[in-house]
């Protein structure tokens, strides 16, 4: 067997979409929404099974990693998580790059020789490293047209992974890399109007609507924190409005509570722009926290803690012990 074993966020789709593009596989896929990060623990597998692991942290999924190598599998895996130890093993081949201006996407392209540029480019507006992406789409000349159109499709791809559940989501995240992997390239995909592209389109504003009506639950010079009701559009839109609110107040932190049924808060975190470290450490400290340096989140915060937590957050970016 082979699992291609991927995060349901733009970058996690886009990076296996390059390679699967390049390496036509039957395989098994497994994903989830963008917060389901532990998926090695769904899969059992054994000697001569195969997979590939992009864009889901090492560390969250190490024990499983070790035994899937002790039951005699082989692994690639590409991720620009929280590694941890890395496993020194002859049938794994990892490729972890830590840097806060990359991501998974981009660390496949370097491996494919840039073979699907303007796919890597997407998957790094998707991950809100618009800069990078300006960069990478400028030196590959591409025109202010043609970057708005990959900076959206980014966006659009990367919105349809947020939700408690698959049901929230417009698409599931291994539908729609199966229609994406229809397309060499996102401007063919641009081009078919009937394309997922559109379908998103359509959606994604009336999502962004709700968001703007937010008014900051808690602003300071360092920390906008905003609360959002519960509900699916929510859920779907949590991430990319953390996104834009750092694009736009590059010097602060932005937390996005979605409010949940039980009365807890589900938190996107999202260092600033200008100071791109810290989310995932600060996320760490709770039990149900993790991310990288520029954008990290909580899955379930007790409202009792949400107090603490803005003051670990803004200790943190005025440079005070935590």
């Amino acid at each position: 067997m082979h699992y291609d074993v991927f995060n349901g966020d733009a970058d996690g789709i886009i990076a296996l979409l390059q390679l699967r593009l390049a390496q036509p596989m039957e395989s098994t896929l497994v994903t989830g929404v963008k917060r389901d990060v532990q998926l090695l623990k769904t899969l059992s597998v054994s000697a001569g099974d195969t997979l590939t692991v992009l864009d889901i942290s090492m560390a969250q999924n190490h024990a499983e990693l070790r035994q899937a190598l002790a039951n005699g599998a082989r692994v690639f895996y590409a991720d620009h998580h929280k590694a941890g130890e890395i496993p020194d093993h002859q049938n794994l081949e990892a490729h972890i790059d830590l840097d806060a201006n990359t991501c998974t996407a981009l660390i496949v392209d370097k491996l494919l020789n840039g073979r699907f540029h303007t796919w890597a480019i997407t998957a790094a507006y998707g991950d809100n490293l618009v800069a990078k992406a300006d960069q990478l789409a400028d030196k590959a000349g591409l025109c202010a047209l043609e970057k708005a159109q990959l900076k959206e499709l980014g966006i659009l791809i990367n919105y349809n992974g947020y939700g408690a559940n698959v049901g929230d989501l417009h698409y599931a995240p291994d539908d729609l890399f199966k229609a994406l992997l229809a397309y060499d390239t996102p401007f063919a995909l641009l081009a078919d109007k009937s394309s997922p592209f559109y379908v998103l389109q359509s959606v994604y504003q009336q999502d962004m609507d709700l968001a703007l009506t937010t008014e900051a639950q808690y602003q300071s010079e360092v920390l906008g924190v905003f609360a959002l009701p519960n509900c699916a559009a929510s859920r779907r839109i949590s991430g990319v409005y953390g996104n834009l609110l750092a694009n736009q107040s590059p010097d602060c932190a932005h937390a996005i509570l979605t409010q949940n049924s039980d009365g807890t808060y589900t938190v996107s975190l999202r260092a600033p722009l200008n100071n791109k470290q810290g989310a995932g450490d600060i996320c760490s400290q709770f039990v149900t926290g993790g991310g990288r340096a520029a954008a990290a989140g909580v899955n379930v915060l007790p409202k009792e803690q949400l107090e603490h937590f803005i003051e670990i957050v803004e200790a943190y970016y005025r440079g005070q012990s935590i």
